[in-house]
């Protein structure tokens, strides 16, 4: 597996970053996504979900939409809750974005090498198989 970038990397990228587009975010409190997204939120992020199952509700009070490619605003990370066999077609939508995101990150236990690869060659940072709200708990983030 491709190195993840540095705890000192990570920990810019954090700071640095002001809106995540969360890919699969559920509207069910109890699931990790929503979890994951609340505390985001709750630290100062803007989260925008990014779900085509429920495009059109509002979760965690943010109007939700079906694809990365429909987001017309800056968004520095793509925080992403899918299987790893389906990661690309998520890599893909975010290269079609308006405003290239700085970094595609897969959750915990989610990895693709070819996905991976296709958006690093575009200058995005990846991290896989990392859960951002541990990483912005571990690294001392100061948002």
């Amino acid at each position: 597996m491709a190195q993840n970038p540095s705890n000192e990397v990570r920990r810019q990228l954090l700071e640095d970053a002001k809106t995540i587009a969360v890919v699969g975010l559920s509207n069910k409190p109890d699931r990790t996504s929503y979890m994951v997204s609340q505390a985001m939120q709750n630290v100062g992020y803007k989260i925008i979900p990014v779900n085509p199952v429920i495009a059109g509700e509002t979760v965690l009070g943010e109007k939700v939409v079906a694809s990365l490619s429909e987001i017309d605003q800056p968004v520095d990370i793509v925080d992403v809750f899918r299987r790893s066999e389906d990661m690309m077609p998520v890599a893909e939508d975010a290269l079609k974005m308006q405003h290239k995101p700085k970094v595609f990150w897969m959750q915990q236990g989610i990895a693709n090498e070819d996905a991976a690869k296709l958006v690093a060659d575009q200058g995005i940072e990846v991290v896989q198989d990392m859960c951002i709200k541990v990483d912005h708990a571990l690294l001392r983030v100061g948002k």
